[in-house]
């Protein structure tokens, strides 16, 4: 095996994926859903795609929209008592069948969300029936593993639609670098979007 060659066809398996992402007016109905939001928006989802609804969660947060991740498996155990009928639900899910997302979106509806947005690939996934708006990741989604297994470039795919909902979010707010530093105030960004001091020439 030439490694380069093959960690370059990876690269480009992932990138022809998110190149092939489909970005109808649902996914503008789903920006201004969000926007409108009165309660909490929930991220949720398990395995490699509830990594994704973390970090998506994470960078809604940092960009003047809050947000939170919920555990399918732990709402069962009582975080469902986090949410209000008010609350944005938006599951993450490639084949739409995973039972713990499944089985918190339905409770979630018994406790009366009614604003769910399901962003997965399969046609046949329960958890379009379950959403109020779909973002389709597209049907037939090459994974860049060898057996076409492991999730890789449907991942790619997850992440890039939520960078685009979450940084969309961002400008339309005209979120600042200021605002921007006063969530993110440690670390290389707390240091590069920290707002400099400017003297005067009496100072």
């Amino acid at each position: 095996m030439n490694i380069k060659e093959r960690m370059e066809e990876i690269i480009a398996t992932e990138a022809a994926a998110i190149s092939a992402i489909k970005v109808t007016e649902t996914f503008e109905t789903a920006v201004r859903l969000l926007m409108g939001c009165e309660g909490k928006i929930v991220t949720t989802g398990i395995g490699k795609a509830g990594y994704i609804a973390q970090k998506f969660a994470a960078t809604l947060s940092s960009t003047g929209t809050p947000a939170f991740f919920v555990h399918p498996a732990e709402a069962g155990h009582g975080d469902l008592g986090m949410l209000s009928e008010e609350d944005c639900i938006i599951a993450f899910s490639t084949s739409g069948k995973s039972n713990e997302v499944i089985e918190m979106l339905e409770m979630s509806r018994g406790l009366g969300v009614t604003k769910v947005i399901g962003i997965t690939s399969h046609v046949d996934g329960p958890i379009r029936k379950l959403s109020d708006i779909v973002l389709d990741m597209g049907e037939s989604i090459e994974e860049a593993c060898p057996l076409n297994i492991t999730p890789s470039s449907t991942i790619a795919v997850m992440l890039a639609i939520s960078d685009a909902i979450a940084l969309t979010l961002m400008e339309i707010k005209e979120f600042t670098a200021a605002q921007y530093h006063a969530r993110h105030h440690k670390g290389y960004l707390g240091t590069v979007t920290r707002p400099r001091r400017v003297y005067t020439n009496e100072e």
